[in-house]
């Protein structure tokens, strides 16, 4: 039985290097059999979160945006992977957002149980995912039976499209995928 992929790319840049490296995974993850939908965040309207927890009790949010629709595709995949570009050694506002807004998936029968982290950042340090990871982990902590299953740090990419010349980078997100 294949398991159906959810690609979430956070980037709202035109030819991101995240987008281009989760284009990447999405090609491996349907060249293993699997179903994969990518969706991307661009000309998305996601609202803050309001706290109001109504979500627990409703099953999905009470704002109206297109939160919800990406909240339930969470919900009913397999597997998620997030590419985000790396903003001052964090995930991108637009992906702590939407987490935020999957507050509703807590109390829910979500199908997701592995969790898979794609960055990517100008800066190639060592460390320099990890905060990227903490808040990832952070969210995978509130469910059961879910786990961080792998990440790929595509740090060294300073400029729009530079991941097309990494072959390295782009080979690994391929596998990311393939070996889902």
């Amino acid at each position: 039985m294949s398991k159906k992929v959810l690609i979430i790319s956070t980037s709202l840049r035109a030819n991101s290097n995240s987008e281009i490296l989760a284009r990447e995974a999405e090609r491996g993850a349907k060249e293993a059999g699997c179903e994969a939908e990518f969706v991307t965040l661009k000309d998305k309207e996601i609202k803050f979160c309001k706290g109001c927890m109504a979500c627990q009790k409703l099953g999905k949010c009470v704002i109206n945006d297109d939160a919800n629709e990406i909240t339930e595709k969470i919900k009913n995949s397999d597997v998620i992977i997030w590419s985000t570009p790396v903003y001052y050694y964090e995930m991108s506002g637009q992906m702590k957002t939407l987490i935020d807004r999957a507050n509703s998936l807590f109390c829910s029968n979500y199908r997701f149980r592995e969790v898979y982290v794609i960055t990517t950042s100008a800066d190639s340090s060592d460390g320099v995912v990890q905060t990227v990871i903490n808040g990832v982990n952070g969210w995978i902590a509130c469910f059961n039976g879910v786990k961080l299953a792998g990440f790929l740090d595509g740090g060294g990419l300073e400029s729009p499209n530079d991941a097309l010349n990494r072959k390295d980078l782009m080979e690994k997100a391929f596998n990311l995928g393939k070996n889902i």
